[in-house]
């Protein structure tokens, strides 16, 4: 079966989020929602999201999943806004407990930061599927980028989050804790071990020198004869030293600190205090 996949491209964060649709009914999932968030003032805004619930709405979709790739380090989640707006179950890969649990650590948050994934409503782990509508999604486990990095395949599309990017990009950095170059090389040949005509939809897009529109599709065939980091038949070896070595001139993200706090939650913010204000932690020299 070939889903139908709707883009939506934030130039803010070069986050794409997908809608996918069973071709066959109105089910739906969402893949990577985005919450608008300017890190100078701490305001949030949901222009990105609401583009996408007018899209559901426009054309009577039933939103049945809100998928997440991983925990973001780069933009904030809005699926509880979705999710309040027009439904869907939150899923993430069953090892967000061991990101948790690193950074419940290193953002101090206490024994009230519950660390066993229960802010989400689904835990997936390798082999386990999802069914949207009449069409079925499976569920790899690709870390490296993180610990909990979920590929999904749903029909002939692969939704693969920061493990790879376009072919012209390259792949995703290993140096998160719990990230490792060695391991994100080995899941890397399972999603190119998909068949060949396999979609891949990346879950960011910076434009590679020499290239002037973003883009956000491709295929296994594509990224195994193209891909910068990995394709051509690229060694293990070969790979690991470009990675390691590429990722200690990298900055960190800008919205590091208020992404991995929220996305924990499963988009939610924490706890207001006692008069409803809200507010985020900066951790100094532990990331």
């Amino acid at each position: 079966m070939s889903p139908e996949v709707t883009a939506f491209f934030d130039e803010a964060t070069n986050t794409i989020s997908y809608v996918v649709r069973d071709p066959q009914g109105s089910a739906c999932a969402i893949v990577d929602s985005v919450l608008d968030f300017d890190y100078s003032s701490g305001r949030t805004d949901t222009r990105s999201a609401d583009a996408i619930i007018k899209y559901v709405q426009e054309n009577n979709l039933n939103v049945e999943w809100l998928l997440e790739s991983h925990v973001h380090a780069d933009h904030l989640s809005a699926a509880p806004y979705i999710q309040e707006k027009v439904g869907g179950k939150i899923g993430i890969g069953d090892r967000i407990t061991i990101v948790q649990d690193t950074f419940g650590k290193v953002f101090n948050e206490g024994t009230e930061f519950q660390r066993d994934g229960s802010q989400f409503d689904k835990l997936f782990k390798e082999g386990d599927s999802v069914m949207i509508g009449q069409m079925r999604g499976d569920v790899l486990h690709t870390p490296g980028h993180t610990p909990a990095c979920l590929t999904y395949v749903i029909g002939d599309a692969a939704f693969v989050g920061d493990t790879l990017f376009m072919p012209d990009f390259g792949t995703a950095r290993c140096d998160f804790p719990g990230g490792s170059s060695e391991t994100l090389f080995a899941s890397i040949q399972k999603i190119l071990s998909l068949p060949e005509e396999t979609r891949i939809f990346v879950g960011h897009d910076y434009k590679a020198p020499g290239r002037d529109e973003y883009a956000w599709e491709t295929t296994v065939g594509e990224q195994k004869a193209l891909n910068i980091h990995v394709g051509e038949g690229k060694s293990a070896e070969a790979f690991i030293k470009m990675r390691d070595e590429r990722d200690a001139t990298l900055a960190m993200p800008k919205l590091i600190i208020p992404s991995l706090q929220v996305n924990m939650r499963a988009g939610h913010m924490p706890e207001p205090d006692e008069k409803g204000d809200v507010f985020l932690k900066v951790p100094v020299n532990k990331i």
